[in-house]
């Protein structure tokens, strides 16, 4: 059975070609069936829509308001129509992105520079902080994806690692001497900590580890930054807690040291998570898609 918005779309092409027959043409039907529907609307109705005359047909005062509406109406699905494809193709769209400060600088800005010169017509909305603050807005849908650290415990939520990291404890000069051997992580934490905040997922492992060897902190320093935590360390203020990825260019020039652990914290993962129940918007895919590409490169 012929659907009504299919009526509809009959109805607009005979009133713009004002005859049966060069409609059929254009909509690939039978004449008969063109008519068929025109009087099926019709009677939907209870109004005549058409003056039927031997040279064609035009409206009646009824058919001609009412055309007016469906041609607007079927003009705005069109419209529709094309703007999805474009969201598909993505010549068009939105991709918002939740991750933290340290995540963005050091992980994801090369990813995202590539993908606004592939698509450029995409607007990025980029939304700072927490993990836990993260995850809380991508559940209210102001995000479509979040990078962050890992471990995250949630079943709403699909995970994919990318990115494997190294949690590390750094010191300045003032420490080397006390430092140039190897230490165990318990003789580590007599000296002056430097952590990240508390609310900081990266803290949040660390610590757990700790916890489960026996072993609580209390550093001298909380700071909301890694970048903050390396200038403490840099200037002897303590022995910061830092992830050896995001430090390479304070290590690599000497400005801090690592400490040689007896026994390495466990490696973890910075990835993407996204709602299992909420289907990835074109735009999402593609860049998530980018990242695991450029991931099997290197």
């Amino acid at each position: 059975m012929i659907s009504k918005l299919d009526l509809y779309k009959v109805f607009c092409i005979v009133g713009k070609s004002k005859s049966f027959s060069k409609a059929a043409k254009e909509l690939y039907m039978t004449q008969p069936a063109v008519s068929q529907a025109i009087r099926q609307l019709e009677r939907q109705l209870d109004t005549r829509l058409f003056n039927r005359t031997p040279k064609g047909v035009s409206f009646t005062n009824e058919g001609s308001l009412l055309f007016e509406y469906v041609h607007s109406a079927i003009h705005l699905i069109d419209a529709g129509e094309e703007k999805m494809l474009e969201f598909k193709n993505l010549t068009t769209g939105e991709l918002k992105i939740g991750v933290g400060d340290t995540v963005s600088k050091y992980f994801l800005l090369p990813y995202l520079e590539v993908f606004c010169n592939k698509y450029p017509n995409i607007k990025l909305r980029i939304i700072n902080g927490t993990t836990d603050e993260l995850i809380s807005i991508l559940k209210l849908g102001e995000v479509d994806i979040v990078f962050c650290n890992f471990p995250i415990h949630d079943s709403a939520l699909e995970l994919r690692p990318f990115f494997e990291i190294q949690d590390i404890f750094v010191y300045g000069e003032k420490f080397k001497k006390l430092l140039s051997k190897p230490v165990s992580i318990k003789e580590l934490l007599k000296l002056p900590l430097i952590f990240l905040e508390q609310k900081s997922n990266s803290r949040k492992y660390v610590e757990d580890y700790l916890l489960s060897k026996g072993l609580k902190i209390s550093p001298e320093f909380e700071l909301g930054s890694h970048d903050l935590l390396l200038e403490f360390a840099k200037i002897n203020l303590g022995i910061s807690c830092v992830t050896r990825e995001f430090s390479k260019e304070y290590l690599s020039k000497g400005l801090v040291y690592e400490a040689k652990l007896t026994e390495d914290i466990p490696k973890r993962d910075i990835g993407v998570c996204f709602l299992k129940s909420v289907p990835l918007s074109p735009a999402s895919t593609k860049f998530v898609e980018l990242i695991e590409h450029q991931q099997l490169l290197l």
